[in-house]
């Protein structure tokens, strides 16, 4: 089963299922995650920055084509809500714009 790293959670480390959002994942883990529309892909503030493995992610969902159109996702960055993780592990972090007040973030070691 794939595994993301959040880099900058304290290298929190995540088991993702076959077909399974991260923001599911992270969410069965127990893990709070910023998502705002509720994980429908109609906003940005679920989106990871990917670190290491973005070729192990499936593909583009709709949401995340429409976002990278208009400048509001990077190449770099995918929609937590709406992205899997297929074939391999990951690593990635939290942008900073995003970062919940309750949690402790740790510094990253890329950027």
């Amino acid at each position: 089963m794939p595994k993301l790293t959040v880099q900058n959670l304290a290298q929190l480390q995540v088991k993702i299922a076959p077909g399974q959002t991260l923001l599911a994942a992270l969410q069965a883990q127990g893990q709070d995650w910023m998502h705002a529309c509720g994980g429908k892909g109609r906003c940005t503030t679920c989106r990871i920055i990917v670190l290491q493995g973005l070729a192990h992610f499936g593909p583009l969902t709709e949401a995340e084509l429409r976002y990278r159109s208009r400048g509001r996702l990077k190449d770099n960055e995918r929609l937590a809500c709406q992205c899997t993780l297929e074939g391999g592990d990951a690593t990635g972090k939290v942008p900073e714009q995003t970062k919940l007040p309750h949690l402790r973030y740790t510094q990253s070691t890329e950027s």
